[in-house]
């Protein structure tokens, strides 16, 4: 009997996985309609919970979302089978997508499409940005923070840095919080959550310590690393890939773009990423660099889930989220600066297109699959007219 149950988190949850287009928030309302409207696997409070604590911790937020659905269905096989269901049509479309590029690399038509997609990527970005700031940075200080995490990695750009800045930015937000009288519900200790928290941190601590001569560790630490730090959604993944790993931009922008375009978890960058640094060995790299990137914020949800109803009630756990997420959208303010505004300003007609792609999907909805298949064709019609 619990292997049909779970088989059929895993059935359900690969379903999703093949047609949730739109990124967190679509995941979000396709889960809520799935599994809490239509087969009432979950009450719509414990939704709302679990949702908000997704919403708190680092790492996939959507995928969190689905881990914490599967758990509550099927226990922890139940939770990786939700993970496996909902991952898998986007990593094994992003490693066909490297493939595809590697057999097709210096032909107009694919250096169009990559054009497509990084110019895409642009306007993607723009919108994330937008809509952080309008959700997190409601206040000045939430503005300034904002703002000098962007003039500060501008200035010294680097990892090291970000880190120091999620981390300060929290301990103000912490201590600037005004105390709350109401009462703190208590704690119900376990000693299995210290355990995943315990793996959590002692992995972080090997990823950012040890270091061995062996190309898997080092891409898996470096991957550990960015999926233990990405708070405020998938988007911000860019920025801390940009600097924990090496390579060149356009690979990081077309698997950025990529990730739009594909149903599932906008983290199977990593795939197209982990692909993308083991050429040789590409489903290996795919393998090492997703599992990698996912895992920190699934131990995290392992840690912390019980616990959560007192961590929610504590001002100075809530200011502390409050002043990393102004700070995330500091960061990826900076990325866009930095990198992909030099792209959208090459060429007169790539800004004119980034123009009238935010609006289209600002204003006009336009859905991202459209989006990208537009993208593409511009893109390969710009290579094409510079041959003519």
């Amino acid at each position: 009997m619990r292997m049909k149950t779970i088989l059929e988190i895993l059935a359900h949850f690969f379903y999703l996985g093949c047609i949730s287009f739109g990124g967190p928030a679509a995941h979000i309302g396709y889960f809520q309609r799935h599994f809490v409207v239509e087969r009432q696997w979950l009450g719509a409070e414990d939704y709302a919970r679990f949702l908000a604590l997704t919403q708190v911790l680092p790492g996939p937020g959507s995928s969190q979302m689905g881990f914490i659905i599967g758990l509550e269905r099927g226990g922890i096989l139940g939770a990786f089978a939700a993970f496996i269901g909902f991952t898998l049509p986007s990593f094994l479309l992003m490693v066909g997508l490297f493939q595809l590029q590697s057999f097709t690399a210096h032909s107009v038509w694919m250096e169009g499409a990559i054009l497509g997609l990084k110019l895409l990527a642009v306007v993607v970005v723009i919108d994330a940005v937008l809509q952080m700031a309008r959700a997190f940075c409601q206040t000045v200080w939430l503005r300034a923070a904002a703002l000098m995490t962007c003039v500060i990695l501008l200035l010294i750009p680097s990892l090291s840095i970000q880190i120091l800045l999620l981390l300060m930015f929290a301990a103000i937000g912490a201590g600037c919080a005004k105390p709350v009288s109401a009462p703190t519900p208590k704690r119900q200790a376990n000693r299995l959550d210290l355990i995943w928290l315990a793996l959590f941190a002692a992995l972080f601590a090997a990823a950012s310590l040890v270091v061995l001569d062996n190309p898997w560790w080092q891409m898996g630490a470096q991957f550990y690393q960015a999926g233990s730090l990405v708070f405020g959604g998938g988007h911000v993944v860019l920025p801390l890939l940009q600097q924990a790993v090496e390579m060149d931009t356009e690979t990081f922008l077309t698997g950025y773009a990529a990730a739009q375009g594909v149903p599932g978890p906008m983290f199977t960058l990593a795939t197209y990423l982990g692909s993308s640094l083991s050429p040789e060995q590409p489903w290996w790299g795919a393998l090492i660099a997703t599992i990698a990137i996912f895992m920190p914020g699934f131990l995290l949800v392992l840690g912390v889930r019980s616990h959560w109803q007192a961590w929610s009630s504590s001002a100075r756990f809530l200011g502390a989220v409050a002043a990393v997420n102004a700070a995330v959208v500091g960061l990826l303010l900076a990325t866009f600066f930095a990198t992909l505004v030099p792209i959208a300003l090459e060429h007169s007609g790539y800004l004119a297109l980034v123009l009238v792609g935010l609006f289209a999907l600002q204003q006009l909805k336009i859905r991202i699959i459209n989006l990208v298949l537009a993208f593409v064709s511009a893109g390969i019609l710009f290579k094409v007219a510079t041959m003519l």
